[in-house]
């Protein structure tokens, strides 16, 4: 029984932190730190600890991801602003032509959602397809159902976006290997969930393919003309500059490895070179001469634009330290300790158990990045000794955070207006897109956890 009350606490603070939210509709940031406190006290945390505890949980959390959370933001939109996005989706489109738009939509989408949060990939890619939908006299859900997949997935399984850095730093899981490992996995996730799913789906439910969609929440979109967006080559290498630097840093520590080769100044200065951090500081001063100085755009203008990135995300930042706050909590609590011992005897693997946590939370909290966490708090205890890779344990609770998207979650939503669907056939198309997502991507980690 005492392993078993300190859950029930949880379910109790999960279940308050849901009416702090939808019923009282408070802010998320200030229903997680209400929770905390009274989670803290229910556990039995002493007094003197409890503050001490919440403000370890914020600054541990935002410490290292701030920068990284911060820096992505400034890229993202320097890449959006200057019309990189915009080339890069219109130029694979013209590339693939009519018979393979589907694939154009989904590769443009993903190599954009590395670069972008996916709230503001799909605002900004929409209005693309909706164009490239009109001109090809095609449904626009038929191209939006693998655009919104790519972006899905990119968003749940790859650095630098915060769900997947947050939980490799948690785990201190290489963040290089997430992001190998995570590719690996993306690829066939995408193409089920994407373009198959889409085919199958359009069988089951024909009419949710005949609706117009609608734009009109989008208010005014900027677009470009494509001669006066930057060069396609540039926008794909400034976007995914990160992710080449940091996937280079983990081949060569790979490579180290195997061949049993010692550090020299080289490698030093390619691991720093190599961290998330430095990679994202790089590509931004990359995008500022690409999409801003070598277009003849002032300065003041293309720092305008970093400046709004910030502002945007500023509150999505307190929400994530508030998340690690509730995390922190159940660590100082002794909560995870609870799980570990309920599971001590179990054959279950921990890869399994974190995707499990992590969906039942993300289904009652609607935010993949809270969930995955308050995850991560339950998980840790479990992981000494098991022997289970951390990038395979990020990624599997990433799969988990991502599942059921539905009506407490602001995805569900979006996805529902901008196509003109009902709440039946959101259902059918963007929580049973999300589950695949997530159900391909635990099955994809378990078959990776053979070989690694």
């Amino acid at each position: 029984m005492e392993n078993i009350l300190p859950l029930i606490i949880v379910a109790l603070g999960v279940g308050v932190l849901l009416i702090l939210i939808t019923k009282l509709q408070l802010n998320t940031f200030i229903s997680l730190i209400i929770t905390a406190f009274l989670v803290a006290l229910a556990l039995g945390m002493p007094l003197d600890e409890i503050v001490g505890s919440i403000e370890g949980g914020m600054g541990g959390t935002l410490g290292s991801i701030a920068l990284i959370f911060g820096l992505g933001a400034i890229l993202g939109r320097l890449v959006a602003d200057a019309g990189g996005a915009q080339r890069i989706a219109v130029t694979l489109i013209d590339k693939f032509g009519e018979k393979h738009i589907q694939w154009a939509v989904v590769i443009a989408s993903f190599i954009i959602g590395i670069a972008l949060f996916f709230e503001v990939g799909l605002v900004l890619l929409i209005p693309i397809v909706f164009q490239i939908a009109k001109r090809l006299k095609l449904s626009p859900l038929y191209l939006g159902i693998p655009m919104a997949t790519a972006l899905s997935v990119t968003h749940g399984f790859l650095p630098p976006h915060p769900g997947p850095t947050v939980i490799a730093q948690q785990y201190e899981a290489n963040i290089g290997m997430v992001l190998i490992y995570g590719i690996i996995l993306a690829i066939p996730t995408v193409i089920i969930a994407g373009p198959l799913f889409t085919k199958v789906i359009k069988k089951i439910m024909p009419d949710s393919f005949n609706k117009a969609g609608n734009l009109d929440s989008l208010g005014e979109i900027k677009t470009f003309k494509t001669e006066d967006t930057p060069g396609f080559g540039i926008s794909v290498l400034t976007s995914l500059l990160p992710v080449i630097l940091m996937a280079i840093a983990t081949i060569v520590d790979l490579v180290q490895d195997l061949g049993n080769v010692g550090d020299n100044v080289l490698f030093d200065i390619i691991h720093l070179i190599g961290e998330p951090t430095t990679a994202l500081l790089l590509s931004v001063l990359l995008a500022v001469y690409t999409m801003g100085v070598k277009r003849n755009i002032p300065m003041k203008q293309v720092m305008a634009s970093a400046e709004e990135s910030i502002r945007a995300i500023g509150m999505m930042l307190l929400i994530i330290g508030g998340g690690g706050v509730f995390k922190q909590v159940l660590i100082d609590g002794g909560v995870g300790d609870s799980v570990a011992a309920l599971f001590a005897d179990t054959n279950m693997s921990p890869l399994v158990l974190a995707w499990l946590i992590a969906a039942i939370l993300r289904i009652a909290l609607g935010s993949a990045t809270v969930a995955a966490l308050t995850t991560a708090g339950l998980v840790i205890p479990l992981m000494s000794g098991s022997g289970v890779d951390p990038a395979l344990m990020v990624l599997a609770t990433g799969a988990g955070s991502l599942i059921a998207s539905h009506v407490n979650d602001a995805g569900f939503w979006m996805f529902k207006e901008f196509f003109g669907l009902s709440i039946k056939e959101t259902f059918a198309t963007w929580t049973l897109l999300e589950t695949i997502i997530s159900i391909v991507g635990l099955v994809g980690v378990l078959v990776l956890n053979m070989f690694v």
